[in-house]
């Protein structure tokens, strides 16, 4: 694919994030083609369909994702890393949930690929970041996936005030923090007494 071809399908996916990812079926392809500065034809020719333009934007979202979460992992700083991953997770986390109601229920092998390689990738930012002791060792990626789907489902649904999302999503990393020695706690076994 040439340069300007790359560039163009690059500006194409990020429009249709934004485009669909915040007005969700009430998007257009035209809004698309408008907001990444090309004809509606180009985006066709990138996109067949719209369903192809919304997958792959899903497809581009995880990908970015998993990208962030492998240059974390290779970081010094693992508690920083995964409070950046955790946030940006849960921030996008409405985009992705939109993007994913618009297409079939049976999600595309590129799809499940692309879902498997991001978790893998925020389960090695975790285990690092529970080596370090910056996370409570109890924690698992699956109930982190449910709190930043829980937090992203609340955003799609009625999206918040950015700073009460801030907020939110700090506590949600206070409560997966781990405790100072001896503080009691509900979660296993998360501390030697």
């Amino acid at each position: 694919m040439r340069q300007d071809a790359r560039e163009n399908r690059e500006r194409i996916l990020a429009a249709a994030e934004e485009v669909f990812g915040t007005q969700g079926a009430a998007g257009s392809t035209e809004e698309v083609a408008r907001r990444a500065g090309v004809g509606h034809a180009t985006v066709f020719r990138h996109f067949p369909t719209k369903e192809e333009l919304i997958e792959a934007a899903l497809l581009r979202h995880f990908d970015r994702l998993t990208d962030q979460a492998l240059a974390i992992a290779a970081t010094p700083d693992p508690a920083t890393g995964w409070r950046t991953l955790l946030r940006t997770m849960i921030e996008t986390g409405a985009t992705k949930l939109t993007l994913g109601t618009m297409l079939p229920a049976k999600p595309s092998t590129a799809a499940i690929g692309a879902s498997d390689r991001l978790k893998a990738a925020v389960s090695e930012v975790l285990r690092q970041a529970q080596n370090s002791g910056a996370v409570r060792p109890s924690a698992t990626v699956e109930e982190v996936y449910l709190l930043i789907r829980g937090l992203a489902q609340a955003s799609a649904t009625m999206p918040p005030n950015p700073e009460t999302l801030s907020r939110a999503i700090d506590i949600v990393l206070s409560g997966l923090s781990q405790p100072p020695r001896g503080y009691p706690s509900r979660c296993g076994n998360d501390h030697q007494t």
